[in-house]
């Protein structure tokens, strides 16, 4: 896909290989996130979403690639569709939204403090994408497990209403494991 190889290029000049993360580099982890949503099923725009996930830093991870204000790149790189996703996710603010996520389908903006009431054809990438995110940090660094396994093992169980049925086993699979 030539969408995607612009991207990793993009990644690549935003210095994302040279980016400390879980597994190696920031670069590596989104490119395996992006990967592993292909796998599951998960449509292009959560894909390329994926790939980009952390352009505008997140909740559990500050490092921004691009400033949040320019949206316009970033959309005329991934489409509307995906840097919508890019930006809720980074916008998250994970304390005041995952627990209550599937059944409220409201994200807190970490920085305006305004909530967001998602529609279900938003909420299902959503938190395809929050789980494979952490998925692949379990992966890499199997001590999150050891401390966070039980939280998440939770909070993915009360999202599976609103994962994807492969994206909810392959959480089952890999946090039984652990």
């Amino acid at each position: 896909m030539v969408a995607d190889l612009d991207v990793r290029s993009w990644l690549r000049e935003r210095k994302a290989e040279t980016i400390a993360h879980p597994g190696g580099t920031l670069y590596l982890h989104l490119c395996r996130v992006h990967d592993r949503l292909g796998e599951l099923g998960c449509g292009v725009d959560a894909q390329l979403a994926g790939l980009t996930h952390a352009a505008y830093g997140t909740d559990g991870f500050e490092v921004a690639l691009l400033d949040r204000t320019d949206r316009a790149t970033l959309r005329k790189l991934v489409g509307d569709e995906a840097e919508a996703l890019v930006h809720l996710y980074g916008a998250c603010d994970r304390r005041r939204t995952w627990r209550n996520l599937a059944t409220t389908g409201e994200v807190v903006d970490r920085f305006t403090g305004r909530t967001w009431k998602l529609e279900p054809d938003q909420l299902r990438p959503f938190v395809d994408l929050s789980i494979v995110n952490e998925l692949d940090v379990i992966e890499q660094d199997p001590s999150i497990a050891d401390k966070y396994g039980d939280y998440f093992r939770s909070i993915f169980a009360a999202w599976a209403p609103a994962a994807s049925l492969s994206v909810t086993g392959e959480a089952q699979r890999l946090l039984d494991a652990s």
